[in-house]
């Protein structure tokens, strides 16, 4: 609902059920990052769902948001309709960061649904190349 009808209200309220996984697991992090779209997707959809949700969450936590470090270098198929192996050849090496003075720190990374973590782990990846500590991953659904 948030990702395809431009329902941006229904972010703060999804937070709060991350922000309740966030306590109940007791996770400590130091940043919290959304998942970024390609910027010619950005266009399209007008917005980042898993960025509305990110910034909600950091309000309602109380952690710092950074939106800006990880970045989509090129854009990917929707990854709905694709396998396992698919999915994670099609995100493989498609986000990097420019530049993050986090060293060593702990990142919250948040979308809307996980299905194979294939993003999730391509993004984690492209963190640790420039030296982040640990990476964990918040998502509203875990998809079949």
């Amino acid at each position: 609902m948030l990702k395809y009808r431009n329902h941006k209200a229904v972010a703060f309220i999804l937070a709060t059920i991350l922000a309740e996984a966030y306590r109940r697991f007791q996770l400590k992090v130091d940043v919290i990052m959304p998942v970024p779209l390609h910027p010619s997707r950005l266009r399209e959809r007008g917005y980042n769902q898993s960025e509305l949700l990110a910034k909600s969450l950091s309000e309602l936590l109380d952690l710092p948001l950074d939106s800006r470090t990880l970045q989509r270098t090129r854009s990917t198929k929707s990854q709905m309709t694709l396998g396992f192996n698919e999915r994670h050849q099609n995100v493989a090496e498609a986000f990097a960061c420019e530049s993050f003075a986090g060293t060593g720190q702990t990142i919250l990374l948040v979308d809307d649904v996980c299905t194979t973590g294939s993003t999730l782990d391509a993004c984690a990846d492209a963190l640790k190349k420039m030296g982040v500590g640990a990476v964990w991953g918040l998502t509203l659904a875990k998809a079949r």
